[in-house]
């Protein structure tokens, strides 16, 4: 581990002017590339006390050996050197994207005589037209398909068409009239080339204008009884309208947009773009990458444009870039951007209408796709256990955890506090094993004193339960004979069949984890100690830096960012953290819904429906006499006076708020004052 101070440039030596910057370790190796609009502030932010620094960014100088740098003129000029750089030298510290598969494009070949239409995939080709990129092959076949009848473009290999020249037979496309045979000179290269070119402009989005012209000549067509003709180009306008519907309309007509979303965590990033041309989504496609430098949504912004139009040129940069946030120098970047374009290019946040919308559903499919990637790493058989067993050697543990518990405590500024447990077992959630638990001791906000309480109802249960089945002969503490003697909740109580099997609570978890750091391990370990438990471990995930904390020590345990053991970590307190926030909802939506009328016994929901209905609103029904109430049909004298006795035992209930708008919302729906 180098230590920074030795390679740190004297005071003075880094100028202060735009530049790109390379960091080498001992051998020699660019091992991060960094662009500033000041080298000397920048670099400056590197050389502090490491403590102070992002751990990433303190990993990054510790193990660098060398700084150096080159200046430039322009912000513009450090991009475009911060891209080759990175292209070039591939370093370990950057991030860099990378497509979870090879997506393929429709291309259109006119650096050809004869300019063929085909689906490529990899790197893209000097005068190539290309379109896309597409989900799947066949939805560029079935679209070619449809468009070949309008369209009678080559879409036959070299060899093929070498073949029909010689032989002087075209092939099956070119009898049934998808392909206008250019092979055997039906067509002039002249007249092939125009309709190629017509094929690009109608799928680059200048639809409106060839549909139209279709159109007039079907109408003349009719017009001088050609009806054989006009019904062909009635046809060739349904099969065009068939492979526009393949692309649903999202903006208006005319939109050249890149529609970029980004979705996060501590570890990984995932982007998607939605390509729109003539407003409609062309193509889609995504990347994963593990957050190996310190960086924000806008750095990663950043570098999936880098990446994105590096090396584009004209209309493949469009007109509009939309962003979920801004590069840090946005001026630049749209400089950049330009000039790839050749002409002037808007990159900004979209605030409001379809472009918004859009947006949204661009933010869940990169939602989705990083779920996704989780999961498929979590789901495989190897990778599970190879995550198991990095767990036990970085826990020390004796076996690997095959049962691993994680609890979660979820509150709303202190009210409605809960807890949630989750269970994994071989790397795998068992839903039928989560339980859920109310904070019963106290009231108020304190996850520490809660986290114990959890853990410790927790294991008394499953002492209990081994007490009960007869596994457990000595008896239970006189702290565990006091939880026996409460009465336990509706969603933790322990099994009430004595067929004699294990109930809920009764096997033992390997590793408990908790969502938090040393405060909340500290008493977990605590429960367990009360409890005379010492053979589950206990350890705890700190969202922050997702720092792995153990009992009595006091730094972290710090596995590889790379590690399936801290994917599985996170991905067990991410689930516990979900069904804790779930369920603290649920009870407090039930809450905000509670009425006195509900603790009127024998009162059901159809005599409630009915006094509410016949008074007008819950207000006017908590002013009514009991003679009142016994004239609505149903009620009784006891029951109105249940009902009134209810309301008089209910304190002013506080208005209610609309937390969309704000609005107090009152039970009559008039006015706030009396």
């Amino acid at each position: 581990m180098a230590d920074p101070s030795s390679y740190r440039p004297k005071p003075g030596q880094i100028p202060d002017s735009p530049g790109v910057y390379r960091f080498r370790d001992d051998h020699r190796r660019v091992i991060y590339v960094g662009k500033a609009k000041s080298l000397r502030q920048r670099l400056a932010n590197y050389f502090q006390d490491l403590a102070g620094l992002h751990p990433r960014t303190r990993t990054l100088v510790t193990t660098a050996a060398s700084v150096e740098w080159t200046v430039v003129s322009t912000e513009v000029e450090a991009l475009q050197l911060e891209y080759s750089w990175i292209k070039e030298y591939d370093p370990r510290f950057n991030v860099k994207y990378r497509d979870d598969k090879s997506y393929p494009f429709l291309a259109v070949t006119l650096n050809e005589e004869f300019p063929r239409v085909q689906v490529m995939r990899g790197a893209k080709k000097k005068g190539v037209r290309y379109f896309g990129p597409y989900g799947h092959a066949w939805a560029i076949r079935e679209t070619v398909d449809l468009m070949l009848r309008v369209f009678p473009v080559r879409t036959c290999s070299a060899g093929v068409f070498k073949n029909a020249a010689r032989t002087g037979r075209p092939c099956l496309l070119g009898y049934i009239g998808k392909c206008s045979a250019p092979c055997v000179g039906r067509v002039t290269p002249e007249e092939h080339r125009e309709l190629a070119e017509e094929f690009c402009d109608f799928m680059a989005g200048r639809t409106g204008t060839y549909i139209r012209r279709l159109e007039k000549r079907m109408t003349d067509a009719a017009e001088e009884m050609e009806y054989e003709k006009a019904g062909r180009l009635r046809d060739d306008i349904g099969a065009l309208r068939r492979a526009m519907e393949k692309n649903a309309v999202v903006l208006a007509d005319a939109t050249d947009a890149d529609l970029i979303a980004v979705a996060e965590d501590e570890l990984e990033a995932a982007v998607q773009i939605f390509h729109v041309r003539g407003g409609r989504v062309r193509g889609q496609r995504g990347w994963v990458t593990d957050k190996v430098e310190a960086v924000e949504t806008a750095g990663l912004v950043e570098h999936a444009l880098q990446q994105l139009y590096g090396e584009e040129s004209g209309d493949a940069v469009p007109k509009e870039v939309l962003v979920p946030a801004l590069p840090e120098d946005t001026e630049a970047v749209t400089q950049w951007l330009s000039e790839r374009r050749g002409s002037q290019v808007s990159l900004r946040i979209p605030q409001r209408g379809d472009k918004k919308d859009l947006m949204a559903t661009v933010g869940r499919n990169a939602q989705q796709s990083l779920v996704l990637h989780k999961t498929k790493r979590a789901s495989d058989l190897t990778t599970r256990s190879r995550a198991l067993e990095e767990i036990a050697e970085a826990l020390g543990l004796d076996s690997a955890p095959l049962r691993i518990e994680c609890f979660d405590i979820s509150h709303l500024q202190g009210e409605d506090v809960v807890a949630s447990m989750v269970v994994f077992e071989d790397g795998l959630a068992r839903k039928g094993e989560y339980r859920r638990f109310q904070i019963k001791t106290f009231e108020g906000q304190d996850d520490v004193r809660s986290m114990h309480e959890v853990i410790g109802r927790r294991f008394r249960r499953y002492l209990h339960e081994k007490e009960r089945t007869g596994e457990w002969p000595e008896q239970p503490e006189q702290s565990e004979q006091q939880d026996q003697s409460e009465t336990p909740g509706p969603l933790d109580q322990p099994g009430r069949e004595d067929d004699g099997r294990p109930k809920r609570f009764a096997y033992p978890p390997q590793l408990v984890v908790v969502d938090g750091g040393q405060p909340q391990v500290a008493a977990a370990k605590r429960a367990l100690d009360e409890l005379g438990i010492d053979d589950v471990a206990v350890c705890g995930l700190a969202k922050r830096l997702e720092e792995v904390w153990v009992p009595g020590e006091s730094d972290p345990v710090v596995l590889p960012r790379s590690s399936e053991g801290l994917y599985l970590l996170q991905r067990v307190r991410d689930e516990a953290h979900r069904f804790a926030i779930t369920y603290q909802r649920a009870k407090r939506a039930k809450r905000v819904r509670s009425s006195p009328l509900d603790d009127v016994p024998g009162l059901g929901e159809s005599r409630k429906q009915s006094l509410i209905k016949h008074f007008g609103s819950v207000k006017k029904l908590r002013q009514a006499t009991i003679d009142q109430i016994c004239e609505v049909p149903g009620v009784g004298r006891k029951t109105a006076e249940s009902v009134v006795v209810a309301f008089a035992k209910a304190a002013p209930a506080a208005p209610a708020v609309n937390t969309a708008t704000g609005e107090i919302m009152e039970d009559d729906g008039g006015s706030t004052h009396d």
